[in-house]
């Protein structure tokens, strides 16, 4: 076993392929309440590959826009501030780890999955009064950590991708016994890293183990989420399990069992049109 301490993972951020820097800025810009309109609409403006993409999103049938916005200017004013933020973020990660590769490992299979709980935790967050674009954004980015192991770790990360199908395992239980830390711990290095509020940090951190709370949060809702993402098998990975469920987690959320089929419906309507934009 490899054991990872945070600071060998932050010096392994580090070592990601670079962002664009208006992806950065976009992250970071989560924490900024003085940003305005016309500033974030000029600095995607100013990446044409992002804009391109945040354009055809905006457009897909997941926002169901009444007619074609044609530049970032007006998709601003239609979407909203914090709505386009998560569109062009969303529209900028997925591009940016597109030179990984490492044996076993599945990119646009990862992709899939973390845009299917992308949308379901935007269409959860909507149920239970939680805001949606930050869920969005948050459920694209739950499994960042993994894109950290693979790209500092190819060889080492292949190895617990073996042990996983050999032992028929949760991938999460291999990386741990291969770095003594899994995804879910990275990610949340990484969210601090890029200085998202705690509470993010914190869901990133333990979607696969929520923790214990008085009532729902962002970590209920990105844990039943992930889970829902999986049991609807959106990624088309032959070997996709489903995490174990926390029945706590699953009851603060106080949804009914009609509005689950709902999500569900949801998702599997939206999915496509989301990959198309994002993974085109």
């Amino acid at each position: 076993m490899n054991a990872l301490t945070v600071e060998g993972i932050r010096r392994s951020i580090r070592e990601l392929p670079a962002l664009p820097a208006v992806v950065l800025e976009l992250i970071q810009s989560f924490g900024d309440s003085h940003i305005s309109a016309e500033q974030l609409a000029a600095k995607i403006s100013h990446d044409q590959a992002i804009a391109a993409k945040t354009l055809r999103l905006a457009n897909s049938s997941f926002y169901g826009l009444p007619r074609q916005v044609t530049s970032i200017p007006e998709a601003t004013t239609i979407l909203g501030l914090r709505t386009l933020r998560s569109v062009a973020t969303a529209a900028g990660v997925v591009g940016g780890f597109s030179s990984l590769q490492c044996p076993g490992f599945h990119f646009e299979a990862f992709w899939r999955h973390s845009i299917a709980t992308a949308i379901t935790a935007r269409t959860l967050a909507q149920r239970s009064n939680l805001d949606e674009d930050t869920a969005f954004t948050m459920g694209l980015l739950h499994d960042i950590g993994r894109l950290v192991l693979v790209s500092s770790y190819e060889s080492e990360y292949a190895q617990a991708i073996a042990y996983q199908l050999e032992h028929d395992c949760l991938m999460h239980v291999a990386e741990r016994l291969q770095f003594g830390v899994d995804h879910a711990d990275v990610g949340g290095v990484v969210a601090e890293h890029w200085h998202f509020a705690p509470e993010i940090v914190a869901a990133i951190s333990d979607h696969h183990r929520p923790q214990g709370a008085r009532t729902r949060c962002l970590g209920d809702l990105l844990h039943v989420a992930d889970n829902i993402a999986h049991g609807l098998d959106l990624s088309r990975k032959e070997d996709d399990m489903v995490p174990l469920l926390g029945l706590d987690a699953w009851a603060r959320m106080a949804l009914s069992g009609s509005d689950y089929l709902d999500v569900f419906d949801v998702v599997e309507q939206q999915h496509e049109s989301v990959c198309a934009a994002l993974l085109a």
